[in-house]
């Protein structure tokens, strides 16, 4: 009995032995045509066996490229698509150029630096106010989703200014929106209503448990 363990490796094992063992027959066969349509239906045999990369972006392709591969790119035949060759496949992705920049602000993040440095280029007028207002808006949002906590205005203001290198500056009469309507109004008191609704119950719970009141 011969054990896998014995038998050559599987380049692709995710086709199993048998389309492995194809392939390698299809390499020896000396017609042309015929090694043409043995590779045709090899094809086939391996799009049923891996229906999942039909989803997949040109699988067709792909599955022509599993073939080459594994028959150790030794099989000769007319391929509808580029042939791949090994060294395509030993080639090393190029390195990704990961923006070095330093952020002042972390919590503020770079994006609104961008906003920051294109509003100084704006002409003095209204709509350069509405733009400061959203983003003295924003600078709050982004502090209090960082610190969870209160903020004063006049810690935002001041952010601005180093931010802008003293450029930027809101209009007078101009006022933030406060704390409690930046993280979410709405939901705080939701929240406070669940836990003490759930207080509530157990407290009921309690009592229909025990009985009566809790005096002693």
């Amino acid at each position: 009995m011969l054990y896998n363990t014995q038998r050559s490796h599987l380049i692709i094992s995710e086709y199993g032995r048998n389309v492995q063992q194809m392939i390698d027959d299809a390499t020896k066969i000396e017609d042309r045509e015929e090694r043409n349509l043995r590779a045709r239906y090899i094809i086939s045999v391996m799009g049923q066996l891996n229906p999942q990369l039909r989803d997949v972006a040109d699988f067709k392709h792909k599955l022509w490229d599993h073939l080459f591969v594994m028959s150790d790119f030794k099989l000769d035949v007319d391929s509808p698509y580029p042939i791949p060759s090994r060294e395509s496949l030993n080639t090393r992705p190029e390195r990704l150029a990961y923006p070095n920049t330093n952020i002042r602000f972390r919590h503020y993040g770079k994006i609104v630096e961008n906003m920051i440095e294109k509003a100084k280029t704006l002409e003095e007028g209204q709509d350069k106010t509405i733009v400061l207002s959203a983003i003295a808006h924003q600078l709050k949002k982004s502090y209090l989703l960082w610190n969870r906590d209160s903020v004063e205005d006049a810690q935002i203001l001041q952010d601005l200014d180093k931010l802008s290198g003293g450029a930027l500056k809101l209009a007078e009469g101009v006022q933030l929106a406060s704390a409690a309507d930046v993280i979410g109004a709405n939901s705080f008191p939701q929240q406070q209503g669940k836990k003490f609704h759930s207080k509530n119950k157990k407290s009921k719970n309690f009592k229909r448990k025990f009985g009566g009141n809790n005096s002693y």
